[in-house]
């Protein structure tokens, strides 16, 4: 194994004698010079792991022989040594970015902390994350085998993306191998759990909100004091939170988060049209025929969420002064940021969001963003790529700066898909990936949830024979015809409308301007 070598640059370097000893008994080579040009000239002939340089030399300083060293190596390491605690070269020695800064007289022990928190903080790191997940393995093995209400799945959900979240960044295939078969098993008996619960939610007071009742649980109660900005990210998983969520709180302070269940199917004509308007798929057809869409209808499924909006709110006897905004490509974005300050007198501003949906659609369409968004991890740095780029940031911002309240969440998440599973279905029958509705479907059972009868879930029949399926899993529906073309194109896409976790358990997030 390779030694790691070390530049320490100190006019009193003799004196450091027991100090150099200590390290290269700790097998680390040290290389010495006592001045900042005798250090510039040592790095141009060797290659080094880090430096320790002294600020106080004769010829040029610590501080000017730093920003050489910059020049010559931006990323490598560099710790400060001084005896001045002088505040102003604290501040030069930190907006120069060194590694560490350390108060003479150091003892050997600061030294090697200093080398380990620096050169071996990704080993250690990863060492101790693996460590605390083989852990916490066996306890989410048996949670598993004992979740049995929905309160606990989110708990065991949130788990698993925090682990996945952990694991992420470091080399160990046979650790993420074992979260990722957690995952796959949590996703099974979630599978099993809302095939027996889903039916009697719809009547039980004491079970999840759901998407068709949020608005009226846990948005109202939010917008009866404070103007605020509700805004709903399409297509938006809770690991997709958690990578922009630092942005959002450099201005706002997270006071609540809680978990709703999005109604199946879990795709945004259904879910999000039950947010604004407060009812079922099957009560929006009955009272708003003019305004909702079956999948075989023509035109947009989703045009009418104003209308939707307005209508709940008034069934609500909600008092309010509102306005909604859909925001579907950079230029609507920037047109809103712009012209935000429009807003400060509203009781509720909305504002739907559509860059995730767009994005999980072109990973599906697009070579390009299939390379960029290849697993979940390149997926959740797109998307926190976007966000702190995107006019939505900007908008939040501004809202920060009018004191108004922000929510943030969701119509459902999305899955990415691995395994085909085949239907046979008649023209008629719907196109999505993770669900399908049509006359005399024909499929696996063990692969899907089913509803023969879709009034039972408060779905419109599309006809008086028409029931629907809902893939289960990470599984997607392939039709026997052309087979292998269908499924090598569509796997290890983003899909959503089926049962998981990842598509039915939605963050739901108030925060308070800081």
């Amino acid at each position: 194994m390779k030694k790691i070598s070390i530049l320490w640059a100190d006019d009193e370097i003799d004196l450091l004698k027991p100090h150099i000893i200590f390290l290269e008994g700790k097998n680390y080579d040290v290389i010495t010079c006592k001045s900042g040009q005798e250090a510039l000239e040592a790095l141009s002939e060797f290659q080094v792991d880090i430096v320790f340089l002294d600020e106080n030399m004769p010829g040029i300083s610590g501080l000017e022989t730093l920003k050489e060293i910059k020049v010559m190596n931006s990323s490598l390491p560099v710790v400060m040594i001084t005896k001045s605690e002088e505040e102003f070269i604290m501040e030069e020695a930190i907006g120069s970015q060194i590694a560490d800064y350390l108060i003479k007289p150091v003892n050997p022990n600061q030294i090697l902390l200093s080398l380990k928190k620096n050169l071996d903080h990704s080993r250690l790191v990863s060492e101790k994350t693996t460590s605390n997940y083989q852990q916490e393995f066996r306890k989410i093995a048996m949670d598993l085998s004992m979740v049995n209400s929905y309160e606990e799945w989110v708990s065991l959900y949130k788990k698993l993306v925090y682990w996945e979240m952990q694991l992420e960044d470091i080399e160990d295939s046979g650790m993420f191998e074992i979260l990722e078969s957690q995952k796959s098993e949590a996703n099974n008996q979630f599978g099993k759990f809302v095939e027996n619960n889903y039916e009697d939610w719809f009547t039980d007071p004491s079970g999840p909100v759901m998407s068709h009742n949020l608005f009226k649980e846990w948005v109202t109660p939010e917008i009866k004091d404070t103007p605020t900005l509700l805004v709903v990210i399409d297509n938006l998983r809770y690991d997709q939170w958690f990578a922009f969520e630092d942005s959002v709180n450099s201005f706002f302070k997270k006071t609540k988060e809680k978990s709703y269940l999005s109604i199946l199917p879990t795709a945004t004509q259904y879910a999000r049209n039950a947010i604004f308007s407060g009812l079922t798929p099957l009560e929006m057809e009955k009272k708003h025929p003019e305004w909702w869409r079956n999948d075989t209808d023509e035109g947009g499924k989703n045009m009418f969420e104003d209308k939707f909006l307005g209508a709940q709110i008034k069934r609500l006897n909600l008092d309010l002064k509102w306005e909604y905004h859909k925001i579907t490509s950079l230029r609507a974005g920037k047109q809103l940021s712009q012209n935000f300050r429009s807003q400060k007198d509203n009781d509720l501003t909305v504002i739907v969001y559509n860059f995730v949906d767009m994005l999980s659609h072109s990973k599906t369409e697009m070579e390009v963003i299939k390379e960029l968004a290849s697993n979940d991890k390149a997926y959740r740095s797109l998307t926190q790529s976007w966000f702190k780029n995107s006019p939505l940031l900007e908008i939040i911002q501004q809202a920060q700066a009018m004191g108004m309240k922000l929510i943030i969440t969701t119509d459902h998440g999305t899955i990415n898909v691995k395994q085909p599973s085949k239907v046979i279905g008649d023209k008629e029958t719907s196109l999505n990936l993770r669900y399908k509705t049509g006359r005399s479907l024909t499929y696996e059972q063990k692969d899907v949830l089913d509803a023969k009868d879709p009034g039972s879930i408060y779905l419109p029949r599309l006809n008086m024979s028409s029931s629907f399926i809902f893939a289960k899993n990470d599984l997607f529906f392939a039709y026997p015809n052309n087979y292998n073309h269908y499924v090598s194109y569509y796997r290890n896409t983003y899909q959503h409308g089926g049962v998981s976790l990842e598509e039915m358990i939605i963050p739901f997030v108030v925060l308070e301007p800081r």
